[in-house]
């Protein structure tokens, strides 16, 4: 029922992206949507940052003429998978985020081991180093706690938000920021309980631009360790099963032919972009705009914890 559900709501959504007008003006820090142009821009910065990532083209057919035809959308290839959402060793150190949210809350696997990161490097720090880090530190764990009041869920009522015009200003301070996820609990087991070597499934990753939604939306397709493509029931084996089939669900691809992909629905993403903007904001600093693919990807692993995406490459801030 739920897949007829989704299936409804994406065929709506499909003919709504079609009569939505590309944003043209910037409402980044307002309401932390993307013009195509920002999106372009913060594709650029990861790719540079992230040589992993590259732009891609796909189908002709299906080229949007809001972007450049050589940067239709963003594409990761074999991405290691080596656990099931349900082999993750759960410690007190994982929390459900928002618990009474109606939706089941949002499950964060890897939060930040405050204790392990300030014990990192100190002994070799000078005092101007350590001051540093901690403002740095200071402004992670402001993000942390901006995830924290957040779900990504469903959005019923599915209209875009609503946007004023303003102009984007480029930041000017920047500060070293380590990632939030810690990648321990995530490396395999080479040998389980009956001695069998683990196989590693591997997922091609994309990221779209949604003109709808006007913001980021990922894509993941997965293969076994002899390359035969995954079933939909494997591919939900990693994803959270706090977002199977609701924030993740099986969706026609807007640039690659085929069957339907998995998708992490978009309807929240601008809201949680945007409560990082203020926050940042709060501690005195701005977040420019092509920062925005870096973090995008850092707050989407909660969903897909175990496709180890993520390569905890520093980002600056």
């Amino acid at each position: 029922m739920q897949n007829v559900i989704n299936s409804v709501k994406g065929t709506a959504l499909g003919v709504a992206e079609y009569l939505t007008p590309v944003l043209k003006d910037s409402k980044f820090k307002e309401t932390g949507v993307l013009t195509p142009e920002e999106f372009v821009k913060a594709g650029d910065h990861l790719v540079h940052h992230c040589p992993t990532w590259q732009w891609s083209t796909g189908d002709e057919s299906k080229i949007k003429p809001y972007l450049p035809k050589n940067k239709q959308f963003l594409l990761t290839r074999n991405v290691p998978c080596y656990k099931r959402c349900k082999q993750l060793e759960y410690t007190d150190q994982e929390k459900i985020v928002q618990p009474e949210d109606g939706e089941g809350g949002w499950v964060d696997t890897h939060p930040t081991n405050e204790n392990l990161n300030e014990a990192s490097g100190t002994a070799e720090m000078s005092n101007e180093e350590k001051s540093d880090s901690e403002e740095a530190e200071d402004v992670q764990n402001n993000l942390g706690n901006a995830i924290a009041d957040l779900a990504l869920a469903d959005d019923d009522d599915g209209e875009a938000a609503v946007m004023e015009d303003s102009d984007l200003e480029e930041e000017e301070d920047e500060a070293e920021a380590k990632p939030i996820f810690d990648r321990e609990k995530l490396k395999p087991k080479l040998n389980e309980p009956s001695g069998e070597i683990i196989q590693t499934r591997t997922y091609d990753l994309n990221i779209t631009y949604d003109k709808y939604y006007q913001t980021p939306r990922l894509w993941v397709s997965g293969h076994d360790e002899n390359r035969h493509p995954l079933s939909v029931d494997q591919m939900y084996e990693d994803v959270s099963q706090d977002h199977a089939k609701r924030t993740v669900t099986m969706e026609t691809h807007p640039h690659i032919p085929g069957p339907p992909m998995a998708s992490v629905h978009p309807c929240r993403h601008a809201e949680v972009m945007k409560f990082f903007i203020q926050t940042v904001t709060e501690g005195g600093r701005e977040l420019g705009v092509h920062m925005y693919l870096i973090i995008f990807l850092k707050f989407v692993q909660a969903v897909i914890p175990t496709i180890e995406y993520d390569y905890t490459q520093n980002f600056t801030m």
